[in-house]
């Protein structure tokens, strides 16, 4: 039968052993923001659902109510920083992250936007986006709140 997989909210004691589950794969701790996502939470400026595998961390999204950068700031709910760990990828997780995100986000408007990371870390992701019927925009890049130029021309 496997083990129990849920979706939930995050909670306090999350914080370290999400970060712990970020070092464990070589990349660097988020204490801090992890931290300030609980306090968004607490005040309903965001929500972080995370993703639960038998007694393992395996991976969370954020829903912010409504995008505070890009081209949809002040419009739209925007789902971000969505990671599955290395270790309970290819396993449905994101999926279920996605599909409760999505649900939670649906509460605020008919419209779901995403903040989507561009190196190839973010590749899994970007797939699942695309499968799941994600479109980019057109606006370009977007870097501190502002579309990026081009930087020279052909």
């Amino acid at each position: 039968m496997g083990e129990e997989r849920i979706v939930r909210k995050m909670l306090f004691e999350d914080i370290e052993g999400l970060s712990n589950a970020f070092v464990e794969q070589g990349w660097p701790e988020r204490k801090d923001v992890l931290h300030k996502y609980f306090l968004e939470q607490e005040v309903g400026e965001r929500q972080v659902l995370v993703a639960v595998v038998g007694e393992s961390l395996a991976g969370y999204i954020t829903v912010i109510p409504l995008a505070k950068h890009g081209p949809f700031a002040g419009l739209y709910p925007e789902l971000t920083d969505f990671n599955v760990f290395e270790s309970f990828q290819k396993r449905g997780i994101g999926t279920a992250l996605l599909d409760k995100a999505e649900q939670e986000a649906l509460k605020y408007s008919d419209v779901v936007t995403l903040g989507v990371g561009l190196h190839k870390g973010y590749g899994p992701a970007q797939r699942l986006y695309i499968k799941r019927g994600y479109i980019p925009d057109g606006s370009g890049l977007w870097f501190n709140n502002e579309a990026l130029r081009p930087i020279c021309s052909l």
